[in-house]
């Protein structure tokens, strides 16, 4: 408190005259935009003497005349200025009367005369939702995007006896986003940013400081106001045109066109690349070609061949449908509705009540924003139904769709039985009965919440590696899904659900899906089995385990994620807040391997969606089984659909699109560093998208002559041959001290002698299949280069005798420096074995380090120091210390080198999805 108090005390003596000047206003405008002007215009100290504003409307007060009255402030309604262009003597004379030093018209949308304009000691001036010159009327921001411009903004200017033509006092502009409409425009800059802007605007008066800047007539624009009949759309355009025309109108007035007869008002337009959708045709009174009406929406065509689609429709009645819908929008007839529900609805016609208070009797056929309503009675609406009813989920655009009462009855009735909450989800799966249990695996790809084939149909057997049997035919995703998927994750992010979702909620998305993973963790590790061949005991454990870990650790992130204050030197006499955001990227892709199918999936993804970001999952061609079971679960959880978009492909098409995808934010990969360096030359000519990479390993452990040695042995296994040796962190080579090499080798081939070769199912296998034949044969070759450049096998080496892709656990000694098996990784249960000189640890540090790569490392010894300074000295992104394979969920995982950048797990792991945005603000 005291420093607080030491603040204000050097505030006011410093920089007194800042809060002595304040003037007495005048507020001439209407609605919520000058209901928060006159507040925070009254928080500053400054006496609003005077509120002129609309009469009420069927009964109700604007809200500004609503805030003013519950001030006590004098508030006048004149339902005119003029009469036949004069000033009504009456009406200048009660404006005279209050005495105001400005006039500040925040929204003012009656002619007010140049007596009025001119009378305060400072004038008038007025808020203008454009950067003049450029737009001036009253339709300005609307022609911002019907000319398709980059910037947006407003102005605040001193007014005149033109038409927007006076002298400027300041302007703040933004960008504007392919697919912004007007209301995006004003939520998310000109309504905020435009209150404080007005305050700033007034303070700059007082004080003597405000500017008062010509206009130049260069580049002056002026367009009429858009009404309904001018807002027709023209057809012989490119699509990008015909997109900016409806995106202007959108809400208001509408931009239309005639189907079937009928106006047809359209909203929610997109630009649409790729392909043509599929979708049934829909002809359109002038239109060259015919719209086409797909499960997403409305796809229209401009006069250049290109598509936008356009989400919803409206008819002359008012009945507002998803343009999906077109054709079915008469199938649904009217429910009958039980004793519980007729009361649900006479409560509900209550709250209608309460908000239409100048309405007589709500009716069928009342509507709710013809009687008066706004977007904010909406916001009230939804709220109160929701404090007596929370199991009826409802959202704004429910009521968008169904303003008449009787409709949104109906809308609130299918949703309280579960009817109308989601779009039921159609799987096609491919079942078997395996395990002890009924295996149903979906095989489509899995764009925008819906499993489809490949648009050109094509498909690729995954197989079984323990027995070389084909499981499914799986959808091969073309460049034009790709492209489909990616636009319906930027849908999600900018106008779906989950772009407004708070993060909480977010959390709870996330956790239901881990919940999701458990219940279902016994069939999922019998895919991952089926599918990559792994050990089910391991599977179940670690490939599906850590995959609901991973879930529930970043769903508790998910509201934790934070910025921080910056101190900064103020710009005297006043002062600077300084503060970061960390902002979810957008679109984000991740491609993974097929060595951990679902626990790959879990590690990025789960960071990518806490951070707040969709994404679009390639997994890898031969694998992709659990990962598209994991998408079923998604739907099953909630999550919105666009958010999580899956699809099956080769790296060179599918992989490669999404490196080169200009819509895409982030990539994320694990993978070879070949693939690794082609990604980010990608990435690079594309949009310079972020990238992270998890690639290559020779991991080095190092096992001194001090260690507990039985462990040893038994770690030094694990970290060869677990997960078959298909492990990015796997030991790709040790290092044993000389005086107990010997011991050590024979002790290693005595307990791998031991393990179990066998089906991945039987629960006493240790050892299950390589993931696919060509990895098997690659593998073999690997132990033919060792002997041949001198190397010795002492065990394994071979494939097994049985179907299946099977090889032996292997043993190879006597391998030196040079050789390719010392470098290069096998990625396989191939262990590596090269001897040191007793005591010689800066010299087996150098040859460990003798690599590329980086990404894990260990050492086994008794001799903490000695243990310690191996660990500095060794270049890997980790360090396991008298342990191997301790990975966790809260330990950031990644490597150094040709082995990537970027971290997956921990807190480490959001960072790679988020952005940081520093915001100054002057005081």
């Amino acid at each position: 408190m005291l420093s607080q108090a030491n603040f204000l005390l050097r505030r006011f003596s410093t920089t007194a005259t800042y809060y002595q000047n304040k003037l007495k206003l005048a507020l001439i405008g209407q609605s919520l935009f000058g209901q928060e002007v006159y507040r925070n215009l009254q928080k500053k100290g400054h006496k609003v003497v005077g509120v002129f504003t609309i009469p009420d409307k069927n009964g109700k007060a604007d809200p500004l005349a609503s805030a003013a009255e519950k001030d006590g402030t004098p508030v006048f309604k004149f339902p005119r200025w003029r009469n036949k262009g004069k000033p009504i003597p009456e009406v200048v004379d009660a404006y005279k009367a209050v005495g105001a030093e400005l006039n500040v018209l925040p929204f003012c949308s009656q002619f007010i005369p140049m007596d009025v304009i001119d009378s305060p000691k400072h004038g008038s001036i007025i808020y203008h939702p454009s950067i003049l010159p450029r737009h001036r009327g009253a339709s300005a921001i609307n022609w911002t995007l019907i000319h398709g411009d980059k910037k947006a903004g407003f102005t605040i200017f001193w007014a005149d006896d033109g038409l927007d033509t006076g002298p400027i006092l300041l302007q703040r502009e933004c960008d504007v986003q392919p697919n912004d409409t007007v209301d995006d425009l004003y939520n998310r800059f000109l309504f905020p940013e435009g209150i404080k802007a007005m305050v700033e605007a007034v303070q700059l008066i007082a004080d003597g400081k405000a500017p008062r800047i010509p206009q130049s007539e260069e580049g002056a624009t002026y367009e009429g106001i858009q009404r309904k009949e001018e807002a027709k759309i023209s057809w012989d355009q490119p699509a990008a045109a015909l997109h900016n025309w409806i995106r202007g109108h959108d809400k208001v007035p509408g931009a239309w066109a005639m189907i079937d007869g009928q106006m047809t008002t359209f909203y929610g337009s997109s630009l649409l690349d790729g392909s043509v959708p599929s979708g049934k045709e829909l002809p359109i009174t002038d239109a060259a070609k015919p719209g086409l009406v797909t499960k997403n929406g409305l796809v229209l065509f401009g006069n250049d061949g290109k598509m936008l689609l356009v989400r919803n429709l409206q008819f002359e009645d008012g009945r507002m449908i998803p343009a999906s819908k077109y054709f079915s929008r008469d199938e649904t007839s009217a429910i009958e509705l039980t004793e519980e529900e007729k009361k649900i609805a006479e409560d509900i016609k209550s709250i209608w009540k309460g908000i239409l208070s100048n309405v007589a009797a709500i009716e069928e056929t009342t509507d709710f924003f013809k009687s008066g309503a706004s977007s904010m009675d909406v916001v009230r609406m939804l709220e109160e139904i929701k404090q007596k009813y929370s199991a009826i989920e409802l959202q704004n655009e429910d009521v968008y769709m169904a303003p008449k009462f009787g409709d949104f009855i109906q809308t609130v009735v299918r949703k309280y039985r579960g009817e109308d909450t989601k779009e039921e989800l159609v799987v096609d799966y491919v079942c078997k009965e395996v395990n002890n249990m009924t295996v149903k695996m979906p095989y489509q790809c899995f764009i925008n919440g819906q499993f489809t084939d490949a648009e050109d149909g094509k498909t690729w057997d995954t197989i079984n590696p323990t027995d070389g049997s084909v499981i499914a035919q799986v959808s091969l995703a073309s460049v034009a899904d790709i492209d489909n998927a990616v636009a319906a994750a930027k849908e999600a992010y900018e106008h779906g659900e989950w772009g407004k979702m708070n993060a909480r909620d977010r959390g709870k998305l996330m956790y239901r899906v881990a919940d999701l993973m458990e219940e279902h963790q016994e069939e999922l590790a019998t895919i991952e089995s089926l599918d990559s061949g792994a050990v089910y005991t391991l599977a179940l454990k670690t490939h599906i385990g850590m995959s609901v870990q991973t879930f529930r650790y970043f769903a508790g992130w998910c509201d934790k994620i934070q910025g921080s204050t910056i101190p900064i030197n103020h710009a005297r006499p006043n002062r600077n807040l300084t503060y970061t955001k960390k902002e979810p990227l957008g679109v984000c892709a991740i491609v993974i391997p097929w060595n951990y199918p679902l626990m790959m999936l879990a590690w990025k993804s789960a960071a990518c969606l806490a951070a707040g970001n969709t994404l679009v999952l390639k997994p890898a061609l031969v694998t992709p089984l659990t990962a598209l079971k994991f998408a079923e679960l998604s739907v099953k959880a909630g999550f919105p659909k666009g958010v999580i978009n899956i699809v099956p492909g080769t790296g060179g098409g599918a992989g490669q699109r999404l490196a080169e995808h200009p819509d895409v934010r982030k990539l994320g990969f694990t993978g070879s560093t070949p693939v690794g360096k082609q990604i980010m030359k990608n990435a690079a000519t594309s949009n310079l998208k972020k990238v992270s990479l998890e690639l290559g390993g020779k991991s080095p452990l190092i096992i001194f002559n001090d260690c507990e040695l039985d462990k040893a042995v038994r770690m030094g296994m694990g970290a060869v041959f677990f997960n078959k040796g298909e492990n990015c962190i796997a030991a790709g080579r040790l290092f044993v001290e000389e005086s107990i090499h010997d011991e050590f080798v024979q002790k290693v081939v005595e307990e791998t002698k031991k393990m179990k070769i066998g089906d991945p199912l039987d629960r006493s296998t240790d050892h299950g299949p390589q993931n696919h034949k060509a990895h098997l044969e690659k593998l073999l070759e690997y132990c033919e280069t060792g002997v041949k450049e001198g190397a010795t096998i002492v065990y394994g080496g071979r494939q097994v005798d049985r179907p299946g892709f099977f090889m032996e656990p292997t043993i190879i000694t006597n391998v030196e420096d040079h050789m390719y098996i010392a470098r290069e990784e096998s990625f396989g249960p191939i262990m590596v074995i090269s001897k040191f000189k007793d005591g010689d640890i800066d010299g087996v540090l150098e040859r460990a380090n003798r690599t590329e790569y980086g990404l894990a490392s260990g050492v086994f010894t008794k001799d903490v120091s000695k243990a310690l300074y191996v660990s500095d000295k060794l270049e890997a992104g980790t360090v396991f210390i008298n342990t191997y394979n301790k990975t966790d969920v809260a330990a950031p995982f990644g490597g150094f080198k040709q082995s990537g950048f970027g971290k997956d797990l921990g807190e480490e792991a959001l960072h790679e999805y988020l952005r940081t945005k520093a915001v100054t603000v002057e005081y």
